[in-house]
């Protein structure tokens, strides 16, 4: 019991620090890609935390597994190295038997990710999108005065001033089967409409200009109209529903196979643990973070290449090589040994 707790304990302190990192990392990821959202739409504080908080379960999903299983091959690597290993097999815990007091922590965390990516991620990312969707409904453009760049619908558009949903000196210019189209006018004002975006331009000029004419329209008012609201209205009632509809209509299913066969990773990767966790050494050199890493691009690269092919056969075909391949790699080298 209290090798038990000293294990679980030397994996904790391995485990955090790498865990957060990543988690950070990732996070300022994420958070670029969600700021970037602000030249679109109008964003504060709150809406930019609540998005964050919406892809969290992702974070989570794309940084533990990897952080788990370093960590546990690290805590091993360590133990060897401190020769804290060699005491404890020759008190006759054999590398299966240490294994086993991981694999109960080890299965926890692969269901843990598998409710996460399989049963969390597709409601988030659905909540992501109603969310911009009704900002999108509800917020004008985030058009700012005196800046070059910016786009309305297919138009470029450069105001002088604003004024709430009024703009003054509008500038529109938009390029259409070989034709130049620009349009000048003193005041504009913006109006939605459940997500239909018109400007109503006012006191103008329009300019349509090709090869061989050139057109000039005076004009009082006019509109122009841009449809930013999703036409297409996704229904999502439960995770269990949403994946069988996608495997009737044969859609995502390379999704389905990547986040169950990451989630497996760490519980289907003991066998690598303890193969290159163990080492003497008095005659070998510690180089279980290097041959742990070569592993996890390998077994992302294996479940991209092939699981993207075999789609759903890839749930256990992949396993079932990935377990037969390190429990012959640890055959050939552990088992030997000790």
């Amino acid at each position: 019991m209290k090798l038990k707790q000293y294990l679980h304990s030397q994996l904790a302190i391995t485990f955090f620090p790498i865990f957060l990192g990543l988690f950070f990392i990732t996070s300022v990821i994420f958070l670029v890609k969600i700021a970037a959202l602000t030249s679109i739409i109008t964003l504060d504080f709150f809406e930019l935390f609540t998005l964050f908080s919406y892809v969290i379960p992702q974070i989570i999903f794309f940084t533990m597994p990897i952080s788990f299983f370093l960590s546990l091959v690290i805590t091993l690597a360590k133990l060897a190295g401190e020769y804290e290993l060699t005491v404890i097999t020759s008190f006759g815990l054999n590398p299966i038997k240490i294994l086993k007091i991981f694999v109960p922590v080890t299965l926890l965390l692969s269901v843990m990710l598998l409710v996460i990516s399989v049963g969390l991620i597709p409601k988030t990312k659905f909540l992501t999108k109603q969310f911009l969707d009704k900002k999108k409904t509800e917020a004008n453009f985030n058009i700012k005065a005196s800046e070059f760049g910016q786009k309305f619908g297919d138009w470029l558009i450069y105001i002088s001033e604003k004024n709430d949903k009024v703009y003054d000196e509008v500038k529109l210019f938009k390029t259409e089967d070989k034709k130049d189209q620009f349009i000048v006018s003193q005041t504009a004002v913006l109006d939605n409409d459940k997500g239909s975006l018109s400007f109503k331009l006012n006191d103008g000029k329009a300019f349509v200009i090709d090869e061989k004419e050139f057109n000039q329209i005076d004009f009082k008012s006019m509109y122009i109209n841009d449809s930013i609201a999703d036409s297409k209205t996704d229904i999502f009632t439960n995770s269990y529903e949403y994946w069988k509809k996608n495997i009737q209509q044969n859609t995502n299913i390379d999704d389905l196979t990547f986040f169950m066969l990451t989630s497996l990773f760490p519980i289907i990767s003991l066998f690598l643990v303890i193969t290159f966790g163990y080492f003497n050494p008095r005659y070998e050199k510690n180089r279980a973070v290097f041959y742990s890493l070569i592993s996890v691009v390998l077994y992302y690269v294996l479940i991209k290449l092939i699981g993207d092919k075999i789609l759903l056969h890839a749930l256990y075909a992949i396993p079932i090589f990935w377990l037969a391949g390190t429990y012959l790699l640890y055959f050939k080298t552990v088992r030997k040994e000790y």
